[in-house]
């Protein structure tokens, strides 16, 4: 049952059983439907969750009231509030919902403070992971910045490759900061080469 997250976890550190068995004691395992908000504005976030199986969108509402998607955790991805609010009592910018139904690994601060406590090691990996987010949110900063819609849409195909017949295209769109109907003309450009 913990295979998926304990080898997800040990890329960055090796742990011996008995660490990876406190780990998987701290972890709690939910289902949860489609559709369903993790997380809304305004509201504190108390975990993060590892994803066993699913879709998940993490997103906000900009000025106009149009959603501007963040993020999507598919299998073997983690996700949360980057700032996980509970750490610096401040209420959550974002939403985060399920598109499929799921599964997860989730913890709260006082389980992964716990976890630090019980087995040091794993806080060294929980840094490598926050420093390897940051550097895909660097990059994503740049490319929202500096390519073009179809150099965005190429890139985005190669980090999800199935995610495009997982996820309602307009959902794309907002990922990559376009409109869903020019989203429709690059994909119909591309079709054609």
């Amino acid at each position: 049952m913990y295979s998926q997250i304990n080898n997800n976890i040990s890329r960055y550190v090796p742990f011996d059983s008995e660490e990876l068995a406190v780990f998987n004691a701290l972890l709690e395992f939910k289902t949860v439907p489609k559709k369903t908000i993790l997380l809304q504005e305004g509201e504190m976030c108390t975990f993060e969750a590892f994803v066993i199986k699913g879709c998940v969108r993490k997103y906000y509402i900009d000025a106009n009231g149009f959603e501007v998607i963040l993020q999507f955790a598919v299998e073997n991805a983690w996700v949360s509030d980057i700032s996980f609010s509970s750490y610096d009592d401040k209420p959550s910018r974002v939403y985060i919902e399920t598109l499929e139904d799921c599964e997860f690994f989730l913890f709260s601060p006082e389980t992964k403070e716990a976890l630090f406590t019980a087995a040091p090691k794993f806080e060294r990996a929980f840094r490598i992971l926050m420093q390897r987010s940051l550097a895909v949110t660097q990059d994503r900063l740049f490319n929202t910045i500096a390519k073009t819609a179809t150099e965005k849409y190429v890139e985005f195909l190669e980090h999800y490759p199935s995610l495009s017949q997982r996820v309602a295209q307009h959902y794309i769109a907002s990922y990559l900061g376009i409109s869903a109907e020019f989203l429709s003309k690059i994909r119909t450009k591309m079709a054609k080469l």
